[in-house]
């Protein structure tokens, strides 16, 4: 961008108090904290009216975790012109400091790394996919106080093959309107390439779910319909015909929002990411 400095920043943050990624007013948003913070850190320059506005790969909601959210940052030159740490590692350190000071007890979010980012990068639109980690403690795993906050307490057995049997099913480009909170103007066309459960050490249900992007809410109704399907209340027809309507269903469950954290976001190589931003401002079709 012409007379400003592109910089990616990677971001983890626990989600429980926060009322999702977007500012909102008078709510507290994983957004609206890392601007602020970002003000006290980016000095002044004269005749330039600037507040730190970040674009990020994918709008969490409410209560959804992050280990690997990506956002970008412009700043104008006169303000990079000021000196102010911009290597990676004293950056993210000071904003980190900013951050720590400001939420004391509350250090809910860190930036792992701040950089200069590569030309034609963007964020959301140069974005290659995106991959959700689900946690679940079922009825075969001993409760554990210290895992409430980022799994969703099931008391049942939940049987793995049925919910990798069900996982096939939805797999692929197509239409997942079923498991999407509409929205005026958007698609619920999505490509997903990985959707599989595994149990973890702890015997904790652990369902891997990578698209090129989720529609709104999508994660936590694939995981809640398939929940549903394990606990034999949704037949693996029922759950095609779902699919193939393509529109929301009550049958649909929705899984709580804090047992989802998003692991990583990948890009193309450098070369590639405006030409990947272009296609992917573009309308999907099937």
């Amino acid at each position: 961008m012409d007379g400003q400095t592109r910089y990616r920043l990677d971001i983890a943050y626990d989600g429980t108090n926060f009322n999702g990624w977007a500012t909102q007013p008078e709510l507290r948003t994983v957004q609206g904290v890392l601007e602020d913070a970002l003000i006290l850190v980016l000095p002044r320059a004269d005749g330039v009216d600037y507040f730190p506005r970040l674009t990020v790969a994918g709008r969490t909601d409410a209560g959804v975790h992050a280990l690997g959210q990506v956002a970008h940052l412009d700043i104008p030159e006169a303000i990079v012109a000021k000196g102010f740490a911009r290597t990676e590692n004293s950056f993210a350190a000071e904003l980190n400091r900013k951050l720590s000071k400001a939420l004391s007890r509350d250090f809910d979010v860190a930036a792992h790394k701040i950089q200069d980012a590569p030309p034609g990068f963007d964020a959301r639109f140069s974005a290659l996919s995106r991959t959700y980690e689900y946690k679940i403690s079922d009825a075969e795993a001993p409760y554990n106080p210290l895992s409430r906050l980022d799994h969703w307490r099931v008391e049942s057995v939940l049987d793995l093959s049925i919910l990798n049997q069900a996982s096939e099913v939805l797999l692929g480009l197509r239409d997942f309107g079923a498991f999407c909170k509409p929205r005026e103007g958007s698609t619920s066309i999505r490509n997903l390439q990985e959707f599989h459960w595994r149990r973890g050490a702890d015997k904790t249900v652990i369902a891997h779910l990578k698209a090129d992007a989720f529609c709104h809410s999508m994660v936590r109704n694939l995981v809640g319909a398939l929940v549903e399907v394990a606990k034999g209340r949704l037949n693996l027809a029922r759950l095609t015909e779902l699919l193939d309507a393509a529109e929301r269903s009550p049958e649909i469950k929705v899984a709580p929002a804090h047992g989802l954290t998003l692991l990583a976001v990948e890009y193309p190589a450098d070369n590639e990411l405006a030409s990947r931003a272009e296609q992917t401002r573009g309308i999907r079709e099937l």
